[in-house]
């Protein structure tokens, strides 16, 4: 994937990580002020390219982490996509954006997986 259809996907963040069990990762976009913000940070807990990613997951400067993992499993004619985000903090406040956020994304990659285009998040 482009890094341009990567940040469109991605509303306008670029990944930046290191794949291995502890190395760190961020999402990555310009801020209103033109410099660069994190918008997500977390570490790697598990890389098994190209079956699993998964990761600690907190939203700017948000203490509390979360966890994402992202599986692909072939089957027959696709590949099934399992997106579980867990191991919430009951106060954590980006609860609501993350689970509004995960279905525009995968959205997002079904539309360019399905036409090798992407659309411009509005």
């Amino acid at each position: 994937m482009s890094q341009e259809s990567n940040r469109i996907i991605f509303s306008g963040a670029e990944l930046q990580a290191d794949f291995k069990p502890g190395g760190a990762l961020a999402w990555v976009g310009t801020g209103p002020d033109g410099k660069p913000v994190n918008y997500v940070r977390g570490k790697v807990l598990r890389f098994e390219p190209p079956r699993v990613f998964q990761y600690t997951f907190a939203v700017g400067q948000n203490d509390k982490e979360s966890r994402a993992t992202i599986e692909l499993v072939p089957e027959t004619e696709a590949t099934k996509v399992t997106v579980t985000h867990d191991e919430w903090a009951e106060d954590d406040p980006s609860y609501a954006a993350c689970a509004d956020g995960w279905p525009r994304i995968l959205s997002r990659l079904k539309t360019l997986l399905e036409t090798g285009k992407t659309f411009k998040p509005h």
